[in-house]
């Protein structure tokens, strides 16, 4: 986690480094503004990888001499099948799309976001998949 830590905190120093360069040669507020802010966004997770290292153990991706064998493990649980992401995907897309067209249409798409949410939150506390 410590090498994930400084690629941030470096990748922070050159967005400041292009902000710098941008706002003074460009004069334009936006851009500048816009680098500004991913250098804020940078620094912020470089900071927490490096503050977050320092208290667990240290992983392979620290090790100069590991193999990628050493990192092996279960990352977690991926349901293989829900189709709740679809409808939680094509809610949000209808939502977004209502700040285009019109604030009803977010009415419209509020019925489609919270069935993919309440689906996907409790896809498996039902059915086949239900904990008995």
């Amino acid at each position: 986690m410590k090498i994930q830590g400084r690629m941030f905190i470096w990748l922070s120093a050159f967005i400041l480094a292009v902000a710098l360069v941008y706002g003074l040669w460009s004069k334009e507020p936006v851009g500048t503004t816009a680098l500004f802010m991913a250098f804020g966004l940078c620094i912020m997770v470089g900071y927490y990888l490096a503050f977050t290292a320092r208290r667990v153990d240290t992983g392979a991706q620290d090790n100069k001499d590991a193999d990628v064998a050493d990192d092996a493990g279960e990352l977690g649980f991926f349901s293989p099948h829900s189709w709740q992401p679809l409808a939680l995907g094509g809610g949000c897309a209808f939502a977004f799309l209502g700040i285009a067209i019109g604030w009803w249409f977010l009415l419209i798409s509020l019925p489609l976001l919270l069935v993919g949410l309440f689906g996907w939150v409790f896809e498996y506390y039902h059915g086949e998949n239900q904990n008995q």
